[in-house]
């Protein structure tokens, strides 16, 4: 496991149930909008035309359910923007599960089947998503560490 993903399952564990109640309730924009200006550096120049196509104008919502956090965004003609819509996918998870997946370190279909992510709603979406996520491999730059 790498020094982050500790640290984040660290955080999680040690953070108070109250404390995570509390951040549940506070507007999705703020961790949303950082989400978006992430993806925006680390993911979009990585799809091609097809791909982003494919994955324009659905509502994503992802939770970290760990630390209370949530995220909704869409892929609009200029990048990931945050949304304020109905989610037309859901996804789950811890943050140690999120950041193994997002780092290459465990694949999507052993985190959902071992149940540490959990994918909700339009199926054929996540689907795709899934798999657009496999084909790129690990995501990061020089500020995440292995």
């Amino acid at each position: 496991m790498d020094a982050l993903a500790l640290s984040l399952a660290r955080l999680a564990a040690g953070a108070p149930l109250g404390l995570r109640g509390l951040v549940r309730t506070l507007p999705v924009q703020p961790p949303s909008f950082v989400l978006a200006r992430a993806l925006d550096r680390w993911f979009l120049p990585r799809l091609d035309e097809a791909t982003r196509t494919a994955l324009s104008g659905r509502v994503v919502e992802l939770e970290v359910q760990d630390l209370g956090l949530r995220a909704r965004l869409l892929l609009g003609a200029r990048g990931f923007e945050v949304a304020s819509s109905a989610p037309a996918l859901t996804i789950r998870g811890g943050a140690q599960a999120l950041w193994r997946l997002v780092r290459g370190h465990d694949d999507a279909d052993r985190l959902f089947f071992e149940r540490a992510l959990v994918m909700e709603g339009d199926t054929e979406f996540g689907l795709l998503l899934k798999n657009t996520l496999d084909a790129l491999g690990p995501l990061g730059g020089p500020w995440i560490p292995r």
